[in-house]
């Protein structure tokens, strides 16, 4: 448990495509850089996706232009080609793609079967390592679906190791209605670590049913190192009726330090990340633990 692990914020650009209110391109930019102060050093930033589709993304051109500079790695999402044109022009080093691992969901969500979307890009993966970028998978619904119930795990270990075999470095295993239980949690990575190495999967899990964290422990118990999580517990799910947002990256750093796991983030930075886009977006942060730090910090100046 000593091990270094790394956390990949994905508010930005997961969690508030996901939010009711529109963030400026400017206001996203302010918090990226937050973020980064805070000791966030991987930072999922935007999407190059239709407009039409997920509208909360516009500008994400301009958020990417606003933190390149920045030290750190910056993520954006790209569905297609015409997405990863959008993503070289502004000089994106690390792509990430997305397959579901539910034939019910993948319909839902981008009309498509699991083998078609994975044909979409697959052209993108090779334009990606034709130019030297690093491509990141996303597979959702690994561990239930809003629309099929219950998902096989062989079902996620095979679009795990497609995404693994085409070069994706590194697969997020995304718990997108957040129905996971630690038991199942641990069970699917060790099946997915039977073909990608642990290493190389990160923990994607949303918090519906309260399960997230002790999902993350049983994971990092099995010897998972990597961790996406949104500040203040951003976003939800459109095609995901009732689910919440990703586990929050508040939670997950009290949870780490607490065991000893030093992660290098500010947490009073953090908060202040926080609070600001949550004051954006008009509701408080759904992390346990940014919500109980403003709680004491306003008993302690009353």
């Amino acid at each position: 448990m000593s091990d270094q692990v790394r956390i990949v914020e994905v508010g930005p650009r997961d969690g508030l495509q996901n939010e009711k209110t529109f963030v400026s391109p400017e206001a996203r930019i302010e918090f990226v850089k937050a973020l980064v102060g805070a000791g966030l050093h991987t930072v999922e930033v935007g999407s190059f996706v239709s407009p039409k589709a997920i509208p909360k993304m516009q500008g994400s051109d301009q958020v990417f232009l606003g933190v390149r500079d920045l030290p750190g790695e910056f993520h954006v999402l790209v569905p297609n080609e015409k997405g990863y044109e959008g993503a070289k022009a502004v000089g994106a080093k690390v792509i990430a793609v997305f397959a579901s691992a539910s034939e019910g969901f993948s319909r839902a969500n981008i009309n498509c079967s699991v083998a078609e979307s994975i044909e979409r890009f697959k052209p993108v993966i090779a334009r990606a390592q034709a130019d030297g970028v690093k491509v990141r998978g996303y597979v959702s619904c690994v561990l239930g679906c809003p629309y099929d119930g219950e998902v096989d795990v062989q079902a996620v270990v095979d679009v795990t190791t497609t995404l693994w075999d085409l070069g994706c470095y590194e697969v997020s295993l995304g718990d997108t209605i957040g129905v996971g239980t630690p038991t199942k949690a641990r069970a699917l990575l060790r099946a997915c670590a039977e073909a990608v190495p642990m290493k190389s999967l990160a923990m994607h899990f949303h918090d519906t049913y309260g399960q997230a964290l002790a999902n993350i422990y049983a994971g990092l118990e099995e010897g998972a190192r990597v961790i996406d999580s949104a500040a203040g517990g951003l976003g939800g799910c459109p095609y995901a009726p009732g689910a919440t947002g990703n586990v929050g990256t508040e939670d997950v750093v009290y949870m780490l330090e607490g065991m000893g796991i030093a992660t290098g983030i500010d947490m009073d930075k953090l908060l202040a990340a926080t609070n600001t886009i949550s004051a954006l977006i008009g509701r408080p942060p759904v992390s346990r633990v940014a919500s109980a730090l403003n709680a004491s910090r306003t008993i302690a100046h009353s």
